[in-house]
């Protein structure tokens, strides 16, 4: 009869995790920043399927994403009033959504408009 040590064990128990498509990295995998001029840039992971990370709201931003099916440009909006202080940020996000790669770059007039265009994907 095999012995098996609890390292063994611990082993077979992170194999067996990995191999039924536990431990599987995510299917989409972002990262956010915005940089305000002449301020020090902010950034976020954004991870979806599941929704995960540093990003602050990671599950309504994924679901933001998920209705524009990927596609920055096309997220929705959030109707809510901004102040009209010009302040530009410059916001970027980088990596994949869904196995595709992104480069995306933009620039609004304020750090809530940032956040009201993008439905919340750059509230970083």
């Amino acid at each position: 009869m095999p012995i098996f040590s609890a390292g063994s064990l611990a082993a077979c128990a992170v194999t067996l995790m990995c191999a039924g498509g536990q431990a599987t990295p995510p299917g989409s995998s972002l990262v956010l920043t915005l940089h305000p001029e002449g301020g020090t840039p902010r950034s976020a992971v954004l991870l979806c399927d599941p929704a995960s990370g540093t990003h602050p709201e990671a599950e309504a931003a994924c679901d933001a994403l998920e209705q524009a099916d990927g596609d920055f440009a096309r997220l929705p909006t959030e109707h809510r009033a901004c102040p009209m202080i010009h302040a530009p940020v410059r916001a970027e996000a980088h990596g994949t959504w869904r196995g595709e790669r992104v480069h995306f770059r933009t620039s609004y007039s304020n750090t809530c408009f940032a956040e009201a265009e993008s439905s919340g994907v750059f509230a970083i």
